[in-house]
């Protein structure tokens, strides 16, 4: 079977200060032309949002349809519809962690909802709504394992992502249970999971959200039930864009409040007991 891999997209520190500069910089020149992003969106017609398109539940592009499917696609066309009147105007482009970031500072999308944790680092570049979604870090693991939690895996291996804080979320909660863990580092999920099947990994973590995924393209493997973390996902705008940011900012709010993004999670089998908190 042919598998989808997507590239990782933590960023270490020291190049989100680096970015952050170099962004302060251009937006000297850009500051006005952001802030009246509303109106450039409305006299262009369309809404241009950056997705997932293997997260299941979230941001998924059914090959059957062709279309795109999930909450955070739900809540996009919500977004069109409040803004331009039909939630028709919008025009998806397919993100990656690696990619979302760029394609939104260029100028290419007006927002991304794309699975995208509100971190102190990233907000220091983008401009970022009130969470619609907390997930948290997870397991994957292979059901004949015998693996039930992080105490079953003192001297055993993880897999997780380049670049991602993964390790040091799970080695700081193994540390309260007296448990000590490996880790081994790919460039791609989809390694991860190859490194699972194979048996040098005795578990995959990242978001619960994108093992569900993988979690799918191979039945013998099973998400855990605990989380490590706590990962509020936020609608990304670009810096400055303050019309636009505040707008999706009331947006969201509303959406909560009135209990439709509660609806739309139950719809797509992705509610838990953390979300509305």
């Amino acid at each position: 079977m042919k598998r989808r891999h997507f590239a990782i997209g933590r960023i270490a520190g020291a190049t989100f200060a680096a970015l952050a500069a170099a962004l302060a910089l251009c937006a000297i020149g850009s500051g006005a032309a952001a802030a009246d992003q509303l109106s450039d969106i409305k006299a262009r017609g369309a809404l241009d949002v950056g997705v997932k398109a293997d997260v299941l539940g979230f941001g998924f592009l059914n090959p059957k349809t062709n279309q795109y499917e999930g909450y955070e696609i739900d809540v996009a066309h919500e977004l069109a519809k409040r803004l331009l009147g039909d939630p028709n105007k919008i025009k998806f482009t397919t993100v990656t962690a690696k990619t979302r970031g760029a394609l939104l500072d260029s100028g290419e999308l007006d927002m991304v909802i794309a699975t995208f944790t509100i971190t102190d680092q990233r907000k220091l570049i983008l401009d970022f709504s009130p969470p619609y979604y907390t997930d948290g870090i997870a397991l994957l693991v292979q059901k004949s394992s015998g693996i039930k939690g992080l105490k079953d895996l003192n001297n055993k291996t993880i897999g997780v992502a380049k670049g991602a804080d993964t390790a040091t979320r799970l080695t700081a909660k193994a540390s309260d249970v007296n448990v000590l863990l490996s880790f081994a580092a790919f460039e791609t999920y989809g390694e991860i999971l190859a490194a699972l099947q194979a048996g040098r990994v005795q578990a995959f973590s990242t978001d619960g959200s994108i093992l569900k995924y993988y979690e799918q393209q191979d039945p013998t493997t099973v998400i855990l039930p605990d989380r490590y973390s706590s990962e509020d996902y936020g609608v990304a705008t670009r810096k400055g864009g303050d019309t636009l940011s505040a707008w999706v900012a009331t947006q969201i709010n509303d959406l909560k409040n009135s209990g439709t993004l509660a609806k739309w999670q139950h719809k797509w089998g992705i509610y838990n007991e953390n979300q509305g908190k």
